[in-house]
């Protein structure tokens, strides 16, 4: 079994930071890419940032300059630093891993269990 476990998030300043992490546990080989999505209320579920194993990143255009997502392959970890936030960037949060595990043929999805941010103006 895998579980992806993320931090806390919080409630900040429009022009403040935060930053969230995910780290996965569990019956691992190997984690591909790593994604950061976000969703707001009434809207869908839309990818914020991904890094691949290599550390290549790719954001939204909307989040680029402001947001840095990184990884610690170590730590099976994932981090998304948001700095300059927005009202617009208040969401719930999920983090998501392509994990290859023991005895299964093909790398699966998983998903953490979401984080609130919230940015007050």
């Amino acid at each position: 079994q895998v579980q992806l476990v993320e931090s806390r998030g919080g409630l900040v300043q429009a022009g403040g930071s935060l930053r969230l992490s995910c780290a996965a546990s569990g019956n691992i080989l190997q984690i591909n890419d790593m994604t950061w999505y976000r969703q707001a209320p009434g809207k869908e579920r839309d990818l914020v940032a991904q890094i691949s194993s290599g550390g290549s990143t790719k954001y939204v255009d909307s989040v680029k300059g402001r947001f840095t997502i990184s990884r610690d392959n170590a730590k099976k970890t994932v981090y998304l630093q948001m700095n300059v936030l927005k009202p617009e960037d208040a969401a719930v949060y999920y983090c998501n891993a392509r994990i290859w595990s023991s005895g299964i043929s093909s790398p699966r999805s998983y998903w953490g269990q979401g984080t609130q941010v919230t940015v007050s103006s």
